[in-house]
């Protein structure tokens, strides 16, 4: 339950930043008000990710020593890798595929201990 529920954190977070580049994305040529981007709806979908993504690490915090949760999160940065290759089509260097690569290595020795 515990592995689930910090695998869900990573969504939420992730799909909550993936919502943030739609949304700022959208904003290209408005206006420099405020009011025309707050009626962005990836804006409130990037709110609500990472405000579900948030309740729920907590729930997270509740199951996990902190120095085994947090350092888990860095799976973001494999996430965000993916979609940003796959999804936006960004051009990711040998040395950024190694970096992930160390990423999830850690995150396999920091899980044997969850």
């Amino acid at each position: 339950m515990t592995i689930t529920l910090l695998l869900l954190a990573c969504l939420l977070t992730c799909a909550g930043q993936v919502a943030q580049k739609y949304a700022v994305e959208s904003w290209r040529g408005l206006e420099s008000g405020i009011a025309l981007k707050l009626r962005s709806p990836w804006l409130w979908l990037a709110l609500l990710c990472l405000g579900l993504g948030l309740l729920v690490w907590l729930l997270v915090l509740q199951r996990l020593e902190v120095s085994i949760a947090y350092p888990m999160l860095s799976l973001n940065f494999v996430l965000i890798t993916l979609v940003a290759r796959y999804l936006f089509k960004e051009n990711i260097d040998l040395r950024h595929w190694c970096g992930v690569g160390l990423v999830i290595a850690g995150v396999v020795l920091l899980g044997q201990h969850a």
